[in-house]
C-alpha cells in the first residue's frame, strides 16, 4: 500500500510523495539545534575577555579630562598662588596651623565641601579674611583686591581637589 501525504500549497492530488522519500529528505534537510549546554559553554569561555576590554575601554574607569576641567584647574592655580600662598603655601597654613587645607584639618573645621569652601573664602572665617565682592563685615574681609564670585567658584575647586589628592604641586605658566 503507498501512502502519501500532500505537500503544502498544492492544490490538487498530482504531487503526492511517498512517506518513506519524504522522511529521507526531511533528515537530510534538519540541522542540529544548539542546546543550552553549547551556549553556556560559549558564554563561560568569551564572557570574561569581553567583560576585561569593556572595563579596560569603557569610560567609568578613565574619566578624560576635557580642557575646560584643565583650564580651570590651571585657572584655579593661579588665582590660589594670587590670592592664598602667602598664607596657605602647599596646603599649609602658617597663621594657624590647625587651619591648614589638608582634608584632615578641613573635615575638624566643618570645611570639606567645595561650598564650605566657597563660603570661607567669599565671607572669611577666623582670621582667614573673606574675597568675596559683597563681604561683610568689613573687618572680616580682605583690604586687597576682592575676587568675582566666579573666581572663588573655581578656587573652591581646586583647594578641594588638591586637598582630595594630598596637595601635590601643580605647574602654571606665568604670564
Amino acid at each position: 500500500m503507498n501512502h502519501g501525504c500532500l505537500i503544502s500549497g498544492s492544490t490538487g492530488y498530482n504531487n503526492l510523495i511517498p512517506v518513506k522519500d519524504n522522511l529521507k529528505k526531511e533528515k537530510n534537510q534538519l540541522k542540529p539545534i544548539p542546546t543550552k549546554t553549547n551556549q553556556v559553554k560559549f558564554f563561560t569561555t568569551l564572557a570574561p575577555p569581553l567583560a576585561a576590554a569593556f572595563l579596560l575601554f569603557s569610560p567609568i574607569c578613565v574619566t578624560p579630562v576635557s580642557s575646560a576641567q584643565t583650564l580651570d584647574i590651571l585657572r584655579g592655580a593661579s588665582l590660589f598662588r594670587q590670592t592664598c600662598i602667602g598664607c596657605h603655601d602647599a596646603g599649609g597654613n602658617i597663621i594657624q596651623p590647625g587651619s591648614t587645607l589638608y582634608t584632615k584639618d578641613l573635615q575638624r573645621n566643618g570645611v570639606d565641601t567645595e561650598e564650605e569652601i566657597y563660603r570661607v573664602t567669599y565671607y572669611g572665617k577666623g582670621r582667614m579674611p573673606g574675597f568675596g565682592k559683597e563681604c561683610m563685615p568689613r573687618g572680616q574681609c580682605t583690604f586687597g583686591a576682592r575676587l568675582e564670585d566666579e573666581d572663588i567658584k573655581i578656587l573652591a575647586e581646586f583647594v578641594k581637589l588638591q586637598a582630595d589628592k594630598g596637595w601635590p604641586s601643580v605647574e602654571t605658566e606665568e604670564k
